[in-house]
């Protein structure tokens, strides 16, 4: 019969807690560009962005550089959510390392 204390509960929740903030920050920055573009579309297809050539010159830069932005961003994402893989599977290591260790000291016994 395996003990829980306050230690072991402590190691499961941060090595949790790396994982989900991993994975709701990146949710959050995909759904934040996902509300900027509505944003700034719907803006522009209204136009309330255009008040004279100056403007829309302005207005077009500002929609080519966010799109720029963007587009930068995105091309680093296939090395964040690599990056979070390896995370993710060194978190899962840990824990079956830990898991063995405890079933090795505790004589074998589930």
């Amino acid at each position: 019969m395996e003990v829980f204390n306050e230690s072991n509960m402590k190691t499961k929740g941060q090595t949790g807690g790396l994982i989900s903030g991993l994975i709701f920050g990146i949710a959050s920055l995909v759904i934040g560009v996902i509300i900027a573009f509505v944003i700034v579309s719907t803006l522009n297809d209204a136009d309330l962005l255009t008040a004279g050539s100056s403007e829309q010159s302005a207005v077009d830069a500002l929609s080519g550089n966010f799109t720029s932005g963007v587009d930068n961003v995105s091309a680093k994402i296939p090395t964040v959510l690599t990056v979070a893989a390896v995370v993710l599977i060194l978190g899962v290591l840990v824990l079956l390392v830990a898991a063995w260790q405890r079933m090795r000291l505790g004589g074998g016994s589930i």
